[in-house]
């Protein structure tokens, strides 16, 4: 796809050539514990049993308690970017509370 953008520091017209970024997202399953992260306004977080963690994005109201222990399937979002970049994006699709504090 081409665009004609007005360049910067000239006052000529450039071409120019995007594509969009491609979607390679996964869909996963983990268990793990819920902990709210303090960074920026704060973000709810998977926390698995290897240390891994997951940023939670689209969670519910029941998976945002800190303590419980959860699976969680969901897609891992490689094109999403975050303030508090403590992990990959895990857009939460489905879940299942295994125990709560």
């Amino acid at each position: 796809m081409e665009n004609w953008v007005s360049g910067i520091f000239s006052h000529s017209l450039c071409p120019i050539s995007y594509a969009p970024f491609p979607k390679n997202n996964m869909s996963i399953t983990v268990t793990g514990i819920i902990e709210r992260k303090g960074f920026g306004p704060g973000t709810w977080a998977l926390v698995t049993t290897s240390g891994e963690t997951y940023e939670l994005k689209d969670a519910a109201p029941e998976l945002r308690k800190s303590g419980i222990q959860a699976e969680v399937t969901g897609e891992v979002r490689k094109d999403v970017m975050t303030f508090a970049m403590i992990g990959p994006v895990l857009e939460v699709q489905s879940f299942e509370l295994i125990s709560s504090d």
